[in-house]
């Protein structure tokens, strides 16, 4: 079995994220072919595309928002996404035991005592009525139901359990922490077509299958607990060992199994990776269990300071180098170490790029030190 080095594995994460080389695919075809792009602020979402697409635009993501070509709502690891609508269909289901976990714990639970699940989920259709709400309204009204309980912890839970989509509005550029504006529709409402269910076990397995192929075209040659990690899902190591025949396998640089597609190729290591700049949640850095490939464990310290927390970063020779922020118009540059004088220079080149699409108009460093040229 080949084994593969950690940088050979970095140069295929950076080549299958559109990392290596900006492309020419459209807005649309790149979301699927990254499967989701998670999104519980917009804007991030927004820069993710445009550090992977030639002259991307905030109107091309916008346009297929407001078209219902692309959705938002909860979907891998039960959080935020954008998604193509057609993917959305599939995979939600497949995914709603995630969801349905995260409904389970404590924080929904100790609001809802004695209240049946599926009839909270039938109330709060019965209240969008085949229609539209905001997520306040949503709460006041279930608040009204159930006297007692946190309304909006009763919505969540109802937005957990079954597909609701949100309005266009609350996904475009610019609408930054709006929560509270968000509007739900459930999604055959929106859609206009219903959603696409495993009829039999067996199909449901095909959908499981399906998903991990997926995963690997974007994020391969990776383990079943990196797919794991990635969507929420478990035991999926049945599911790979059904489709052994069919895949390529490895053995990563600390000896543990790798899968990857049999036709997929893997970039020489030696491939040169620009200087990026990822914004907060990005994919490249959520989709494995092990992240080494493309950040230190110590990094990952500071980069990933709680469990909800993940900053924005920059990318040298593939590797997180350091975090960045915008506020007040200036992009602020975080070194983690000093930089050789030929990335300082690419950071400050696509740093600057990015100003005028951000709506920045200044980049400083918050750590002159560490910025100096090594």
């Amino acid at each position: 079995m080949t084994t593969l080095s950690l940088r050979t594995l970095n140069r295929a994460l950076m080549d299958r994220q559109f990392l290596l080389e900006r492309t020419d695919r459209t807005p649309l075809e790149v979301i699927g072919r990254l499967v989701a792009l998670q999104a519980q602020e917009p804007n991030w979402a927004y820069i993710g595309l445009w550090s992977r697409i030639h002259a991307f635009t905030q109107a091309q993501l916008t346009a297929l928002l407001e078209g219902r070509q692309v959705v938002r709502s909860g979907l891998l690891r039960s959080t935020q996404h954008f998604a193509a609508a057609d993917d959305f269909r599939r995979l939600r289901p497949l995914l709603q035991p995630v969801l349905d976990r995260t409904a389970n714990s404590p924080h929904f639970t100790r609001n809802s005592t004695d209240l049946d699940a599926a009839s909270l989920v039938a109330e709060g259709l019965d209240l969008l009525a085949g229609g539209t709400l905001s997520r306040k309204e949503l709460a006041r009204r279930l608040a009204e139901r159930h006297p007692g309980r946190d309304g909006r912890v009763l919505a969540g839970q109802v937005e957990l359990r079954t597909p609701l989509v949100h309005g266009a509005a609350t996904g475009t550029w610019g609408s930054w922490g709006n929560r509270s504006a968000i509007s739900v529709t459930p999604v055959e409402v929106w859609l206009g077509r219903p959603m696409a269910t495993a009829a039999t076990p067996a199909a449901a397995r095909d959908s499981a299958k399906e998903l991990i192929r997926r995963y690997l075209a974007a994020f391969g040659p990776a383990g079943v607990k990196d797919v794991q990690t990635w969507c929420g899902l478990t035991r999926l190591g049945e599911v790979v060992a059904e489709m052994r025949a069919e895949l390529r396998h490895y053995s990563g640089p600390d000896g543990r199994d790798l899968i990857d597609l049999a036709d997929a190729e893997l970039p020489d290591p030696e491939t040169p990776a620009p200087v990026r700049l990822l914004p907060a949640f990005d994919n490249a850095l959520l989709g494995h269990a092990d992240r080494t490939r493309v950040i230190s464990d110590e990094d990952r310290k500071r980069v990933m300071p709680g469990q909800a927390r993940v900053r924005p970063t920059f990318l040298v020779d593939g590797r997180v180098h350091g975090t960045w922020s915008l506020g007040a118009g200036t992009l602020r540059l975080t070194p983690f170490r000093p930089l050789h004088a030929t990335d300082r220079a690419a950071l400050e080149h696509e740093a600057d790029r990015l100003l005028p699409f951000a709506g920045g108009r200044a980049l400083s460093y918050n750590d002159p030190v560490a910025a100096r040229p090594s």
